[in-house]
């Protein structure tokens, strides 16, 4: 499902060199569920950048579903992010005047997807997470992890193939990071696949697969058994 082979992302400050990526090489199987792990500046959001098409490297080959990435037009990846991939990020980026249930249904607006078609669709997804009773609240009602899984909610709405998290429960307490990892192994046991990046190694082990970077380059890539994530339905 993704292939990357000898990506290279630099930047450059003046006349300094940065070498983000520097020959990555690796695949990840459709279904899979990774962690990416690293100290900061190790390259790792950027290779999550680049995975999620919001950044293109400076050279190699990434190949999404069988094709190119470089070979598509702005718009056709605008469409790729929108259709065949969810984010899930740290801050969980919700808009705090609107309902869980209308933070959900953005990324179908942004589709032309109907109104009522778009709350049909919104509901199944909160559902999906536990969320059914509290579809009306907005973000300020709500703790931290219903908050993430209002999040994970949106990026599920369209029915992602893949799901790129960045921090997903770095501003989760203990419970409600295990709760959104059962969550995320969920997903996975559906045949989503999972990619994620965390600095915890505990919840590392959660995942499958855990790679590691270290200046712009992968320094490990192991298969693990995962730890199974325990979720209380409907819980706070």
């Amino acid at each position: 499902m993704l292939e990357l082979n000898h990506i290279k992302k630099i930047y450059h400050d003046g006349d300094i060199e940065v070498k983000a990526l520097n020959d990555v090489s690796l695949t990840i199987a459709r279904g899979e569920m990774v962690a990416i792990m690293g100290p900061s500046g190790s390259g790792k959001s950027t290779f999550m950048n680049v995975l999620g098409c919001l950044d293109q490297p400076t050279s190699g080959s990434y190949r999404l579903n069988g094709q190119e990435v470089a070979e598509r037009t702005q718009r056709e990846l605008a469409t790729i992010r929108n259709r065949e991939l969810g984010f899930v990020f740290q801050s969980f980026n919700l808009l705090p005047k609107l309902t869980a249930l209308q933070n959900v249904e953005l990324p179908l607006v942004y589709a032309g997807v109907p109104a009522q078609r778009r709350a049909e669709m919104a509901q199944q997804a909160l559902d999906r997470v536990d969320l059914a009773h509290r579809v009306r609240h907005r973000p300020k009602e709500l703790s931290g992890g219903q908050q993430q899984r209002v999040a994970i909610a949106r990026a599920l709405v369209n029915n992602p193939r893949l799901i790129l998290a960045d921090e997903p429960t770095g501003n989760l307490d203990s419970h409600s990071s295990v709760e959104v990892m059962a969550l995320f192994q969920e997903l996975h046991r559906s045949g989503i696949t999972v990619v994620l990046v965390t600095h915890e190694p505990d919840i590392a082990e959660y995942t499958q697969r855990v790679i590691r970077f270290r200046d712009g380059q992968v320094v490990a890539d192991e298969v693990i058994r995962p730890k199974r994530a325990e979720k209380e339905v409907a819980s706070a």
